[in-house]
This record gives structure tokens, C-alpha cells and sequence, in this order.
């Protein structure tokens, strides 16, 4: 027979994979401009951030910010609106604050977005599930 996470169980790993746990690092969301498709063996090397010559910046995950239920964390939508020509941009990735782990990446299934112009915006919303 398999193993089978309780609810209760898949809230509890939710909290500690988002930091509402107190013990975790800050998770830091990124965006990346090689064309990679992420692979659950996949270091932070894998990726190339985004200049931060055209307005963007990583953003810090605060914890609080998290809404889970149900075995499904949700992270409220995060905004980069640039101020120039960025090119490419095929997906984000979140690592852990100080020890720099990869914690998780998406490609933008209807990407890559190519940044031309100042205004020009990306949104992310994350959604974490354990099923």
C-alpha cells in the first residue's frame, strides 16, 4: 500500500515549504531569461535572472502572505512593471534566501514574454498543491 498524507499532513508540509513555518528561509521569487525548461533536478545554476537594469527586481515571499487550504497554497498575484527593454523572459523560479536552494521553478506555458518597452508587465501568481 502507498503512503497517504493526510490533510492535516499536507497542510503542516505546505506551511513549511511557504516559511509560515517559523523554522524555513524566506522564499525569493525570480525571473529567468535562458531558455529552460525545469527539471526537478535542476540546481539554482539552471537559471539566469533577469538584469535588474530595466526595473526589475526579485521579490521576497513575506510568509503571512500565503493562503493555504486543503492541501493547496496560494500566493497572492506579484507584478514587475519595466522601465525599458528587458527581451526574453520563459519563467520564474523561487529559492531559499540565505542558502540559495532552488525550491521550485515554472516555465510560462504561453511564453517566452519579450519585454520591449517601458510599462511593458509580467504577473505571477503561485499555486502550490500536494495531492
Amino acid at each position: 500500500m502507498s503512503l497517504i498524507i493526510t490533510n492535516t499532513g499536507k497542510q503542516k508540509a505546505l506551511e513549511y515549504i511557504t516559511g509560515k513555518d517559523s523554522s524555513t528561509e524566506t522564499l525569493v521569487l525570480k525571473l529567468y531569461s535562458n531558455n529552460v525548461t525545469p527539471s526537478a533536478a535542476d540546481a539554482t545554476t539552471a537559471y539566469t535572472e533577469l538584469s535588474t537594469s530595466n526595473g526589475y527586481a526579485s521579490i521576497a515571499l513575506s510568509a503571512s502572505n500565503w493562503n493555504i487550504t486543503n492541501g493547496t497554497a496560494v500566493y497572492p498575484q506579484q507584478t514587475w512593471i519595466f522601465t525599458g527593454a528587458a527581451g526574453s523572459v520563459y519563467g520564474y523560479y523561487v529559492i531559499n534566501s540565505v542558502s540559495s536552494q532552488l525550491m521550485f521553478a515554472q516555465r510560462f506555458p504561453n511564453g517566452p514574454y519579450t519585454i520591449t518597452t517601458s510599462g511593458d508587465t509580467i504577473r505571477v501568481t503561485i499555486n502550490l498543491s500536494l495531492i
